[in-house]
């Protein structure tokens, strides 16, 4: 199997058999002026993925993912216009947050737009309904990780910026169980106490996080680091068995014992 692949592309035929996911890294301004809040949910325990667990919004992509987008975006390669979608749409659906839109989005609007798509299942009709025009471009992808295995999630990560304002946001409460906005050091700090519990790529995509003082800090940092698959690997280190991830990615820390990796 190719190691690293362009973010562009599908796995390789030649690769794990994966399902094709997105999840966005949403960020917002502290009120105290501190280092930038996130939005995570805390999936429910019965989840087949990461149950129990913190994560940034996100889910699979869809074949109506796909269809949307390449409608609205002929351009873009496929595989990442789709996970664009499924990034738009999973965190509506799971947060009540409407992003990257063209046009202003009120707490009503949102929490109406969530329940319509709750019904139907895809963000087509949404955006017919409420007349909005998506800016995909808004998400900016910031890395790519993909498990070496069958089955395993193939997850572009996206960031976007609120900036300042409040934004109303409700758990699904299916999926999730509780949502929370905390700065990335904090959500760190908070598995280290044993109040949430991170899977490894959450882990190292915090680490990596908490260095930024600010979302243009996240963009200068992507711009440094182009993005390819990440695939996590077991490598021995002193006779113990570890879980790595190249260099070259922008972490900070690249790997952890296996034996205290959560891998979801």
């Amino acid at each position: 199997m190719t190691l690293y692949t362009p973010s562009n592309d599908p796995m390789p035929a030649d690769g794990p058999k994966v399902v094709p996911a997105a999840t966005l890294v949403i960020f917002r301004n502290a009120a105290d002026g501190g280092p930038p809040e996130l939005l995570m949910v805390q999936r429910a325990r019965e989840m087949r993925f990461a149950g129990g667990a913190a994560v940034f919004p996100g889910g699979r992509v869809d074949l109506a993912d796909r269809a949307l987008a390449a409608a609205l975006m002929p351009g873009e390669p496929i595989e990442m216009a789709a996970a664009r979608i499924a990034a738009i749409r999973e965190t509506l659906e799971e947060t009540g947050l409407m992003v990257a839109t063209e046009q202003p989005v009120s707490a009503a609007e949102a929490a109406k737009a969530r329940l319509l798509l709750l019904e139907c299942g895809t963000l087509a009709p949404v955006l017919e309904q409420f007349g909005w025009t998506l800016a995909p471009q808004n998400l900016v992808l910031y890395a790519h990780w993909c498990p070496p295995w069958d089955k395993g999630f193939d997850t572009r990560f996206f960031v976007t910026n609120l900036g300042t304002g409040a934004v109303d946001v409700t758990v699904d409460a299916t999926e999730n169980t509780r949502l929370f906005w905390a700065s990335a050091a904090q959500a760190l700090d908070m598995a280290l106490r044993g109040e949430i519990a991170v899977i490894y790529p959450t882990r190292r995509n915090l680490e990596r996080l908490a260095r930024f003082a600010s979302h243009e800090d996240a963009l200068a940092d992507i711009a440094r680091h182009p993005v390819e698959r990440i695939h996590p690997v077991i490598e021995t280190i002193e006779g113990e068995e570890w879980l790595m991830i190249p260099d070259g990615h922008g972490y900070p820390v690249r790997g952890q014992l296996r034996a205290e990796a959560d891998r979801g």
